[in-house]
């Protein structure tokens, strides 16, 4: 994305800022004409949907067969993903806060960097080299998966760390962009309040004497059986996300995790969404609130496939109480704790999380090593601490 304010250079405000606070989500296209573009580098990532050997040649042929029908999907919802309205909203008012919580690293800087749709890592990448950032200037990349995965933040991080070396190399003249990573967050308190209002907000739109039989079915995109058996820590992530929220919320309601978005014919994390609303209804349990669990925003996999598809396939079955809690967008106690996370995050003078250096059990990819070796140098070199 373009810069917000002119170009700067480390020191020139505070000793510590200015400071970058960078995005990092998957992204949505956000017109019709995006979505073949889109979907191409999507199934092209090895990281999020391994295809083996033939990840060229079967990517491009999933994509293009996909295509017409996810053009339909993104008609329905109104001809786009809104996924980066939300996440420059978040970004922006993140550092508005952060500028007030912590001014000896400000002016705090919003970007976008998405891994499939614009602005994409490379455009952001040299918006921060043009802004002045690589002369030492410090760069934090902010996952917005809540649940660190090898396929979503891995992914991510695995693409900053390629146009870090294409763009400045190991050893830039100047000093290059100083980058630290905030690269897991399940259990922060703020999330974990910030879904369990909003499940406490569409609790109260059940009659009284339903709410405390209403069940509550986490959903979270699914993985590849592969990538899980690799040694994944996002199932185990996201499962202490939803045990965190039901203890805010005391164990009210029974509840249960699933998982949603399965592509193609091989095995995926599992019970599907769709499959456990459905038996469920058989079952009786007629009142359910599907609550997106690893989204930090509204997008297709809510908007679409958990209104437009769960819902309304459960309702035909019966279940006229099957409704969602809101996704987290603007929620100003979800946006406190990006601020929280963020300053918390300076404050440490950590490049990265401990947990971010183990890589997985049956990981061979050696991008990954790299990518880790390199984040994780960042500690010995940063000084970033502003405690």
């Amino acid at each position: 994305m373009a810069s917000l304010v002119p170009a700067v250079t480390q020191d020139s405000y505070s000793s510590k800022g200015p400071t970058a606070i960078v995005f990092m989500n998957m992204g949505g296209p956000a017109t019709i004409p995006e979505v073949g573009p889109f979907l191409s580098r999507l199934f092209a990532d090895a990281d999020l949907i391994p295809l083996g050997a033939f990840q060229s040649y079967l990517g491009p042929l999933i994509s293009r067969r996909r295509t017409p029908k996810i053009e339909k999907q993104y008609g329905a919802i109104g001809g786009g993903s809104p996924i980066f309205r939300y996440s420059m909203y978040q970004s922006v008012q993140t550092c508005a806060i952060l500028d007030s919580m912590s001014p000896e690293t400000a002016p705090h800087r919003p970007y976008i960097a998405f891994r499939y749709a614009h602005p994409l890592t490379e455009n952001t990448y040299r918006n921060l080299l043009e802004d002045g950032f690589g002369k030492r200037g410090r760069a934090v990349a902010f996952t917005q998966y809540p649940q660190y995965s090898c396929s979503t933040t891995g992914s991510s991080l695995n693409e900053l760390w390629k146009w870090r070396m294409r763009l400045e190399g190991r050893n830039p003249e100047g000093g290059g962009i100083k980058w630290s990573v905030i690269d897991r967050w399940p259990v922060h308190p703020g999330l974990v309040e910030a879904f369990a209002k909003n499940i406490e907000a569409q609790l109260e739109k059940y009659p009284e004497e339903k709410r405390k039989d209403v069940v509550l079915l986490f959903s979270a995109h699914s993985l590849p059986m592969s990538v899980v058996n690799r040694g994944d820590t996002y199932p185990a992530e996201v499962a202490a996300t939803v045990y965190a929220v039901m203890q805010r919320l005391s164990f009210s309601n029974t509840y249960r995790l699933c998982w949603q978005s399965q592509v193609g014919p091989s095995a995926w994390l599992g019970a599907q969404t769709q499959d456990t609303v459905i038996e469920y209804v058989k079952k009786g349990h007629k009142d359910i609130i599907l609550v997106p669990i690893a989204f930090t925003s509204d997008h297709i996999e809510t908007l679409y496939e958990l209104d437009m598809e769960v819902i309304h396939e459960a309702k035909k079955k019966g279940g006229e109480g099957v409704t969602r809690a809101e996704s987290l967008n603007a929620s100003e106690i979800f946006i406190e704790a990006l601020a929280d996370l963020a300053y918390e995050h300076l404050r440490s003078g950590e490049a990265c999380s401990k947990q971010m250096g183990l890589r997985c059990q049956g990981c061979k990819s050696e991008r990954c090593r790299e990518q880790k070796a390199f984040f994780q140098n960042q500690n010995h070199q940063n000084t970033f601490a502003t405690a």
